[in-house]
This record gives structure tokens, sequence and C-alpha cells, in this order.
């Protein structure tokens, strides 16, 4: 490389980025990755997360490192995580599909820059003052698949006509779990369904939901898109098949695995477009400047073995909407 080539480089990258020190560096930059989950069950979205950052150029292990703080469900652990990567001063913070981590982060720095993935609506919740220009520290992709719980349920109603009750499982400890509830009792009075609220806080809980379900005579289950279910995509799944009961679900993989229906955005994209985010922000974009991506392509699945397991006949026009029947 030529000497003034060199130095136009070095002058492009800005003195008053935050990140041009660290580029000037020999060791590479750090992310820090902080979730509420565990590393199994997310394994193939931590991928798609891992090939946005290819695609923006950077390589675990080899230009970039990655310090995973994981909660392993205990939310009250994401506190202490976040503030220990400020601790070690990493260079920005992922906190892709966990909103309370995304909380958890923006309450331990208001420098080092934060790159959320949620479904809920960042603004109402208090992460960024808007989805055009974020401001201060905080940006990321909006899935809106917390916000898809209506047309979930018109669906159900599609598939299960007749006057059964729909079971709906929430997370309680959910930021909008108010404003969640309220638009699926609009949305049910609409279609003149009744449906059953199920509270459901921890893992421990939920083969009890399945019991109260059965035992209200639920039709049909709606499982919302909060990440203490998309974090037990099997499980809830078999659970579904062994009481027999027709679900649909937020992601595709639940449908992958045996569930019902499923109707969302693509998570592990979602995943994918964090990492690009992160590095944008790594080459000296700030947080402030990048708006919020919203999700606009939304996918839904039947499995239609599923289907006759449970003795169900999808109606013609849902398969016609479907866009991919698992055979």
């Amino acid at each position: 490389m030529r000497r003034r080539d060199f130095i136009a480089g070095a002058a492009g990258l800005g003195a008053a980025s935050p990140l041009a020190a660290r580029a000037q560096q020999t060791t590479p930059p750090t992310i820090g990755f902080l979730h509420q989950g565990s590393p199994e069950p997310n394994a193939k979205f931590v991928a798609g997360f891992r090939k946005g950052l290819v695609e923006a150029g950077y390589v675990e292990g080899r230009n970039i490192a990655i310090e995973y703080r994981w909660a392993q469900a205990d939310i009250n652990r994401l506190p202490e995580l976040a503030a220990d990567l400020v601790q070690r001063q990493v260079d920005v913070i992922a906190t892709p599909g966990s909103i309370l981590a995304a909380l958890a982060a923006k309450n331990a720095t208001a420098t080092i820059p934060i790159v959320f993935m949620t479904g809920l609506d960042p603004v109402q919740i208090g992460l960024v003052a808007s989805l055009n220009r974020p401001g201060a520290n905080v940006t990321g992709i909006g899935g809106m698949n917390l916000g898809l719980s209506a047309k979930e349920l018109g669906l159900l109603h599609e598939l299960r006509s007749g006057d059964a009750p729909f079971a709906v499982f929430v997370n309680p400890a959910n930021p909008q779990i108010s404003s969640l509830i309220t638009e699926l009792q609009t949305a049910a009075s609409a279609i003149g369904r009744q449906i059953e609220i199920v509270a459901v806080r921890s893992g421990r809980d939920i083969n009890g939901a399945f019991m109260g379900a059965v035992q209200k005579r639920a039709g049909a289950l709606l499982i919302t898109g909060d990440q203490l279910f998309t974090s037990r995509i099997v499980q809830l799944a078999i659970l579904a098949a062994h009481h027999a009961m027709p679900a649909i679900y937020t992601l595709r993989e639940f449908a992958e695995a045996g569930g019902l229906m499923s109707y969302g955005s693509n998570f592990a994209d979602l995943f994918r477009q964090t990492g690009v985010y992160i590095g944008r922000v790594l080459n000296g974009q700030k947080p402030a400047d990048l708006p919020i991506v919203q999700a606009t392509t939304f996918e839904f699945l039947i499995n239609l073995q599923t289907a006759e397991a449970l003795g169900i006949e999808i109606p013609p026009t849902l398969l016609a909407r479907a866009d991919e029947v698992i055979e």
C-alpha cells in the first residue's frame, strides 16, 4: 500500500469515532453478546448472527472476538452480566432476541454502542427515542413478532371453528404484557372468540400451563413470541402433541420441530441482520444515526404431518396462503 493511500484511509476513520483508537491497535475489537437464555437452543440463531458479521467483514477468531454471556433463563443475572461486559470495555454489546438483555445493557452503559433485536416496540419500552433517529448509544432490529399475536389468533380461528376458547401463553415479565393482552382481547372480541390468558413465568410452569389449557377445554393454543417460549421450541412442540393441542407459534422452527402452524418473521435472518448492524457500528457509524430496521416479511408455515396426527383437516384457504407446507 502506498503511504499516501494509507494516510487517506486513516483520515477516513474519523478521530471522533469511539472505535478509531481500537482500530489502530493490534488486538481485534470485541463484541459483548448478552442473552437471557442458554447457548444450546439458540445455536442456529447465533450461527445467523455470525453470518451477518461475516457479511460485514468480521470473522470470529480472526479479526473479531466475542464475549458470550448467557443468563441461563435467570433474568435476575442480566444486570451483573451486562456490568461485566462494560467493565471488560467491549467495543459493542449485542442483545439479539432478548429484550430484557437490551434493557439491562442500556442501564449498564450510556457510551458503549448497543445493538438489539426485539419483537417489541423499542420506542414504547424506552429503548430508543424514535425508529428513524434512535438517539444515544442504542439501535437495532425490530422483528415485530410479539405484535403478530392478533394475526395468529385470526389464523387459529380460521382453523378451529366453534365456541371452544383459545388458550394464550404469555410471560408476565414481558415489558409490554399489558398492551399485548389488550390487543389480544380486542382481536378476540372482533372475531367473537373467548380467550384464556395463561401466565407462564418460567420453564417450570410450562407443564402446568398445558394441563390448565386442557382443563379449560381449550380448542387451540397460541404461544406468544416471548423469549421464554422461543428458547423451548422442542419442549413446547412435544407437549402440544402429547396433549393433542393444536397450536400456532411465532417461529418457523416450531413448525419444523412438529408444531402445527407458525407465523412470524425469520428469526435466524433477524440475528443475521443484527450481525450486519454490529459491523456497521464497528466500522464507525454511530447508533444514534442508524435507524431501526423493521421486519417486513413474515412466513406462514403449516405442518401437514402434525395435522394428520391430530386428526385436523386444514381448510383449503389456509393451505393456499401458506408460504411453506411441511408434508
